[in-house]
């Protein structure tokens, strides 16, 4: 199988999702949310995605960058956190979420490989642009796509047609990573080979496809190519 166009989900796959909160409970005086910020990461992620689904579902869709926010505000009110200021410490921190360490040098070896190079995510662009620029890997990507353009969440096939639209490549010659197990069943699904970066060691998904092969990290995603 020949693959010509890479393409990686953003949050959790590319960008760090916990390193708002983790970040934010070391600097000075922030002695409760460093009692709780694993929990309170955990929370908030949990509602994000599933606040995609359920107004995927409903029919009512909202920019990704507004549902993080409600996601946080129920975290932080699931964890006794009444703060206003820190509710803007941990956005501020989020809009420009690190990079895991594997990700730079991995972009890298694939574009030495002349592939296409993108991202495909629930974020908006409002996030995504400056994620990309603090993460300092813009250089690599041939695009970012953004669910926006299709008004709806993953794992909706009309998101993935994205992928199809921009690159008009076969499906089976597209490698989707995601560190979303139901996100890379439902591209899997789509017709697309797919990777779950499956950095948590959880069980797969039982949904109607499941991913093609599972790795720890992105680091030897060149080596599918």
């Amino acid at each position: 199988m020949t693959i010509t166009t890479c393409i990686f989900d953003a949050y959790g796959t590319l960008f760090d999702v916990d390193a708002a909160a983790r970040e934010v409970a070391k600097q000075p005086g922030q002695s409760q949310l460093a009692a709780v910020w694993g929990t309170l990461s955990k929370d908030w992620r949990a509602k994000q995605l599933e606040y995609t689904w359920l107004r995927a579902i409903g029919a009512r869709h909202i920019p990704f960058w507004q549902v993080t926010q409600d996601a946080l505000d129920w975290a932080m009110e699931n964890n006794g956190l009444h703060d206003n200021a820190l509710r803007a410490k941990l956005l501020a921190v989020y809009k420009e979420c690190p990079a895991f360490p594997e990700v730079k040098p991995m972009l890298k070896a694939l574009q030495a490989k002349g592939v296409n190079i993108a991202i495909l995510s629930n974020g908006s662009p409002d996030m995504l642009v400056p994620a990309v620029r603090s993460a300092g890997i813009g250089e690599y990507l041939d695009d970012v796509l953004s669910v926006e353009d299709a008004h709806i969440f993953k794992p909706h096939h009309s998101v993935y047609d994205l992928v199809w639209d921009r690159f008009d490549v076969p499906q089976s010659e597209v490698l989707f990573a995601s560190s979303n197990g139901w996100d890379a069943a439902g591209a899997a699904g789509y017709g697309f080979a797919t990777v779950w970066i499956n950095r948590a060691d959880a069980p797969p998904d039982r949904l109607w496809a499941s991913p093609h092969r599972t790795l720890k990290s992105l680091k030897t995603i060149p080596d599918l190519i």
